[in-house]
């Protein structure tokens, strides 16, 4: 008596296809009433979302001393240490520091202020690809009396701050790095497709800039450190290896001053995107119906197995 009484514990537990099959096929309409309202919402959904587009420029990571200035400086640089200067950087620490700065709060924050892109950062909605105007919407900042009028989020000002700002823009740049050609390439994406090629450019400018300046306020502090050095040393030897060093300080400013592509030399320049990046309509579609599909089957499954095991309790 207790083996049929396992038998029949066993068989209940199996799952019987025949009547899930059966149960899927009664709750027919709600599965398929749900999956096509998924459809539907997210049909508007994708309707209703802006066209985006994506400028792309590839980088070289730009040479920066010729072999005769890098034999010089290496043949100084025992002697610079000493002085407690450096007269040079590798290569690839000046790469890996210039994609730093690229994604750095500061420097985003800079190029923001200096482009004056703010309005067109926070404000804007869509495109118009006909009169190939940027739309901004109304409700965050009014155009006619120039003044922000959007609700702000809690903890924000009226007046987007430059960290919210550069908080928007992180989200449409990208910066990627191919580890074995050791090119960068940089993306901007946006609503306009000519603004975002704009910015791609102008973003490359302004690194290139940034990267020349600071090298540059090195050196003029290098060699207002060396021009102290002599002032204080009377000794002719050591006199002689600081002019030395100013005049190879003075070659390298020269050299810097000469390079506008300082850190990056663009080997495929950007171009106006003619196809959007996003929104993807169709995957959207697609996915929203399977997700549809999968929550009304489970939610048939689910009442139909709630109220078989209720309607057993009961009975017992």
């Amino acid at each position: 008596m207790q083996n049929q009484n396992q038998g029949m514990v066993t068989y209940d537990d199996e799952i019987d296809l025949r009547e899930l099959f059966s149960v899927l096929w009664q709750g027919r309409w709600l599965i398929s009433m749900i999956s096509s309202s998924a459809c539907l919402l997210a049909i508007i959904f994708a309707l209703l979302t802006p066209n985006q587009y994506q400028a792309n420029v590839l980088l070289a990571p730009a040479q920066k001393n010729s072999s005769g200035m890098s034999s010089a400086l290496g043949q100084l640089g025992g002697l610079a240490s000493l002085a407690g200067i450096n007269i040079g950087d590798g290569q690839d620490g000046d790469t890996r520091i210039a994609l730093e700065v690229m994604q750095s709060r500061s420097f985003i924050e800079q190029f923001i202020k200096q482009s004056g892109i703010t309005i067109e950062i926070m404000a804007a909605k869509s495109w118009d690809s006909d009169t190939k105007r940027l739309l901004i919407d109304e409700n965050i900042f009014d155009t006619n009396s120039r003044q922000w009028t959007r609700t702000p989020p809690a903890g924000r000002e009226l007046v987007p701050s430059l960290w919210e700002v550069y908080e928007v823009f992180l989200d449409m740049l990208v910066v990627s790095e191919d580890k074995k050609t050791g090119l960068v390439s940089v993306s901007i994406e946006y609503f306009s497709p000519y603004l975002a090629k704009q910015w791609v450019e102008n973003y490359i400018l302004a690194i290139n800039l940034y990267l020349q300046q600071r090298k540059l306020a090195r050196i003029e502090k290098n060699i207002r450190y060396l021009q102290e050095q002599i002032a204080t040393t009377s000794v002719a030897e050591m006199r002689e290896i600081f002019f030395t060093l100013i005049e190879e300080q003075v070659k390298s400013k020269m050299l810097v001053e000469a390079s506008p592509d300082y850190a990056f030399t663009t080997v495929s320049e950007a171009m106006v995107p003619e196809e959007k990046s996003q929104p993807k309509r169709a995957l959207i579609v697609i996915l929203a119906a399977l997700l549809g599909g999968m929550l009304s089957i489970c939610l048939v499954l689910c009442r139909h197995y709630w109220f078989n095991g209720n309607s057993s309790v009961n009975d017992s």
